[in-house]
């Protein structure tokens, strides 16, 4: 009979798990065991925090959980920070490891990896944290574990199994329980109160993403202006009703002020979309519409009307009530562009202009960012033409070094898709190993490393702030040889030179078997 590793991956399989990424141990034997002739491709990462961003970049492309093992205790704590950038933007994801010996928990008894308590510690960053303490628990720990991750809000989800259980035999599990469906959307009110807007307005977030036909058609029927945040950026690329911009923009704000009524769907409304500055003066939206999966979420903001759903089914919903109706939306989304540019200073347009020249060379492209000066100017304005196609860890928790793994994870999921990833040289140096898991998989990722000698960023606002600035120069590796060592074509080129658009195509080309890295060196003409 099969052990309970082996069943927990037959349990994965079974509902429609296809990639794993993980690095093996002592403690994870009956899951590598399970893995062989699964069907399941496994991704050896070179770091658990690579394989968790990893999991979350795949779980972003493909719409699917993204799956690590891990080994029990360092192996935990280092995936943790990718499990709480996962929570912050709502991303499916689970986590199996395993602990130490039943008899063992919580005893302190100085076992190897041995925690205090790895359960609790993983339920500060996770939607659920279950233990398998028999055979029999597996598959209704499964349902739980898959029927959170992808339920009311998606998230991470911890499962551990112990040494002791992880071999013990285990019968053929079940068939997996179906996930609840989203609740119907009973939009008819909603249409009622948008159809009496003289000056409506849409608050697009990550939780539209998958919802792009469905949005622009109520948004071309109300003639409604659609104000985008990070996560949400790729949808209506190029439409005259989109606005690209950051809602903590003054511009974007006093569109959301001027309107009549704000229909907000799939967004948090959090301060570093709505507030990146810490300004203040969000403008009031206690009189919006919305649309949230999420119970808890619709709770955390005063609303005329709360509608728990799923985004397409919503806002499909609701263009079908809705007569359509012309005004002013065109002319108020272009001003509000054009005011929100003229807001943003020139270095950032700069970036956001390179980012453009990305995007134009690379059409369809997934760009994944880390906290970096460019990813920041992106978010500030940025009509990327792929939904989906635009995250970065600078909004929401804010890990540095997610961008590598994260890059590596959408290559994964999309391998047909090119795939940038913007990093900073201070990014690149959390996570350089992982570019190798990138050559390993043949992942068509192109590097683009912004090289300005140290954390500038945070350099800039130590100057702003009046302090002395300390700890900001870490020197970077000689990038040439770095790419060489990995064996990946390289090109260095100035930060602001018009040589960026055929260095990508030249590097596509090559890069079609795998990776390559360009070197923008800021501050060089």
């Amino acid at each position: 009979m099969r052990t309970v590793g082996q069943r927990l991956v037959e349990g994965l399989a079974a509902r429609g798990v296809e990639v794993a990424f993980g690095i093996p141990g002592v403690h994870t034997i009956e899951l590598y065991r399970g893995l062989a002739g699964s069907g399941i491709r496994h991704v050896t990462a070179r770091h658990e925090q690579g394989a968790g961003f990893m999991a979350d970049g795949y779980a972003r492309v493909s719409g699917k959980p993204g799956v690590a093992f891990v080994i029990t205790g360092p192996g935990v704590t280092n995936i943790m920070t990718a499990m709480a950038q996962a929570h912050a933007d709502s991303v499916p994801m689970l986590v199996i490891s395993g602990v130490n010996r039943m008899e063992t928990l919580g005893r302190g008894l100085g076992h190897l990896h041995e925690l205090p308590d790895q359960r609790g510690l993983t339920a500060q960053v996770a939607l659920l944290s279950e233990r398998v303490e028999r055979p029999e628990d597996l598959a209704p720990a499964l349902d739980r574990a898959f029927a959170a991750m992808l339920g009311a809000c998606p998230g991470p989800v911890h499962l551990e199994v112990p040494l002791d259980v992880m071999p013990l035999p285990c019968a053929p599990l079940p068939e997996p329980a179906p996930i609840p469906s989203p609740p119907d959307p009973g939009a008819a009110r909603a249409a009622v109160l948008l159809e009496g807007a003289r000056t409506p307005l849409i608050l697009a977030g990550g939780g539209a993403a998958r919802a792009g036909g469905q949005l622009q058609a109520l948004a071309e029927r109300l003639d409604a202006p659609v104000v985008l945040t990070v996560n949400a950026r790729g949808l209506l690329h190029g439409h005259p009703l989109v606005v690209p911009a950051s809602p903590s923009l003054r511009a974007v704000r006093d569109l959301i002020e001027g309107a009549d009524r704000v229909l907000a769907v799939g967004t948090e409304l959090g301060p570093t979309d709505y507030d990146i500055y810490a300004r203040g003066g969000v403008p009031d939206l206690s009189g919006m519409i919305r649309i949230d999966i999420d119970p808890a979420q619709l709770a955390r903001h005063p609303a005329a009307l709360t509608i728990r759903a799923d985004a397409a089914a919503a806002l499909a919903a609701m263009a079908t009530a809705l007569p359509a109706r012309q005004g002013d939306g065109v002319a108020r989304a272009k001003a509000a562009c054009d005011a929100a540019w003229n807001e943003i200073e020139p270095e950032a347009q700069a970036d956001i202009t390179l980012i453009g020249a990305i995007r134009d060379a690379l059409p369809g492209a997934v760009i994944v960012g880390d906290s970096t000066r460019m990813v920041y100017a992106g978010n500030l304005f940025l009509d990327h033409d792929r939904p989906g196609g635009w995250f970065n860890a600078a909004t929401g928790f804010g890990s540095l070094g997610h961008g590598v793994g994260a890059a590596i994870g959408a290559a994964i999921a999309d391998p047909l898709a090119p795939v940038v990833c913007l990093v900073g040289d201070g990014g690149l140096q959390f996570a350089p190993g992982e570019v190798m898991t990138a050559v390993d998989e043949g992942a068509r990722v192109i590097f683009i490393v912004l090289n300005n000698h140290g954390f500038g960023e945070i350099a800039l606002a130590m100057r702003e702030a009046g302090a002395e600035v300390i700890g900001c120069d870490p020197r970077p590796p000689r990038l040439d040889l770095f790419a060489e060592s990995c064996g990946i074509p390289f090109r260095s080129i100035p930060c602001a030179s018009d040589d960026l658009r055929e260095a990508i195509h030249e590097l596509n080309g090559t890069a079609r078997g795998g990776p390559a890295m360009i070197e923008l060196r800021a501050g060089v003409s």
